[in-house]
């Protein structure tokens, strides 16, 4: 079994230093380390301090070893010894090009003899020396500082315990009042591409609507259910029931733009939006997982949510959403 390799940090250094002073073995100091025995070693040869003039302050000092580390670390990065292939990578950030699609690209087209990853790319994003370029506001998600990978970004001062669906109003849950809705997002295979459609049904009258994306970025989608929903009466676009997905965490927009409230399931429950869950089985059966929204329109979403409009439903007593949909709206004029 392989062990995790990590870079000697200052506790190691000062344990190290103690080492030294007692002068024990090269394969005592590994074996108390942890390390290897060339690690202890390469270590202690490559970060001695030496000053000739005064040799008698010559030695192996955890804090200056630290430090001549990290300085050797800093001169020896790619784009700092390689003034052209940084240039480069700074003019592909700012055509908004993704530390990833940078690195793949240079590779393909061999434009430099350096290969750099998207890691190297984004730790020069976010260095100390290089942060004030703000080469950050052009990444995918323009984040200021950086998360530590692998980690989930915390929601639940995303999503405000004022906005649960617990604080929900009954006349919502019960659909005795209309223009209060539900919305969800229908991903489709990843390898065709990015788009994806917004899913939306007014609770009371079941209509609905469906809204194609070119990301999952959720300011975008958030807008154009803005731009969607604008120029219905204020009655018809009440509130919006979502689940905790990242695509809603720009909910705030709805509440500006068209006033309205913005609600949320609990964490891993879906059925507590039970009506879009309901219509987005019947979108698949037209839209199955493998559909290419390349060669779908939203002129064609248009079109297949009128037939599903048009259909009459039970729970309606056999009208469409459509003629329930109009009524309301005729009705609370």
């Amino acid at each position: 079994m392989s062990h995790r390799y990590w870079q000697l940090n200052l506790a190691d250094r000062r344990r190290l230093h103690h080492f030294v002073e007692r002068k024990l073995p090269f394969n005592e100091m590994a074996r108390q380390l942890g390390r290897h025995r060339s690690t202890t070693y390469r270590e202690i040869r490559r970060n001695t301090f030496h000053d000739r003039e005064l040799p008698d302050y010559s030695g192996y000092f955890s804090t200056v070893a630290d430090d001549i580390s990290k300085e050797r670390r800093r001169r020896l990065r790619k784009l700092r010894r390689h003034p052209q292939l940084r240039d480069l990578v700074v003019d592909r950030l700012k055509a908004y090009w993704s530390p990833e699609q940078i690195a793949g690209r240079l590779w393909a087209d061999r434009l430099s003899l350096v290969r750099i990853c998207a890691e190297t790319i984004y730790r020069f994003v976010y260095g100390k020396e290089d942060y004030g370029l703000g080469l950050y506001r052009y990444l995918p998600e323009a984040r200021r500082k950086r998360r530590r990978r692998g980690s989930k970004r915390p929601r639940d001062g995303v999503f405000p315990a004022a906005c649960r669906i617990s604080q929900r109003p009954d006349f919502i849950d019960d659909r005795s009042q209309f223009g209060h809705w539900e919305g969800d997002l229908l991903i489709f295979q990843r390898d065709l591409g990015n788009a994806n459609v917004t899913s939306l049904i007014e609770r009371k009258s079941r209509y609905t609507v469906m809204i194609k994306n070119h990301s999952r970025h959720s300011r975008p989608i958030m807008d154009k259910i803005v731009d969607t929903f604008a120029p219905l009466p204020a009655f018809a676009r009440q509130s919006f029931t979502f689940d905790r997905g990242t695509e809603f965490t720009a909910f705030r927009p709805l509440e500006e733009g068209i006033g309205a409230r913005s609600w949320f399931c609990d964490p891993s429950a879906p059925w507590q939006k039970g009506a879009v869950e309901n219509v987005n089985k019947r979108i698949r059966r037209f839209m199955p997982g493998d559909t290419d929204l390349a060669a779908v329109s939203q002129r064609n979403l248009i079109q297949l949510a009128r037939q599903l409009n048009d259909q009459p439903r039970k729970c309606l007593n056999y009208r469409t959403p459509t003629e329930v949909f109009m009524a309301h709206l005729q009705e609370d004029r």
